[in-house]
């Protein structure tokens, strides 16, 4: 898989957008703080979005690890373990 640029862009209206920096295709996610958090997250809204967006990347990649590891062992496991739900 290619990787590309990420850029996290805050676009003034409450919205923080995750997208490629050389591309105009639409969001690979969007976070929108409710007035309630935005009034407890005072001005730190934009380090809140970029922790939640390190956080998830930094999941996705342990995941991807982990499903590569199932994947070269037993293919029964792999299979099982598709089949869960993680929360």
């Amino acid at each position: 898989m290619a990787t590309s640029l990420l850029e996290i862009v805050d676009l003034g209206d409450g919205e923080i957008v995750l997208q490629r920096a050389d591309d105009d295709s639409a969001p690979l996610l969007t976070i929108h703080f409710s007035d309630e958090a935005n009034a407890h997250l005072m001005e730190n809204y934009l380090e809140v979005a970029k922790a939640m967006i390190q956080a998830g990347i930094q999941t996705a990649a342990q995941l991807s690890e982990v499903a590569g590891v199932e994947m070269d062992g037993n293919e029964d496991e792999a299979t099982s373990s598709a089949d869960r739900t993680l929360h």
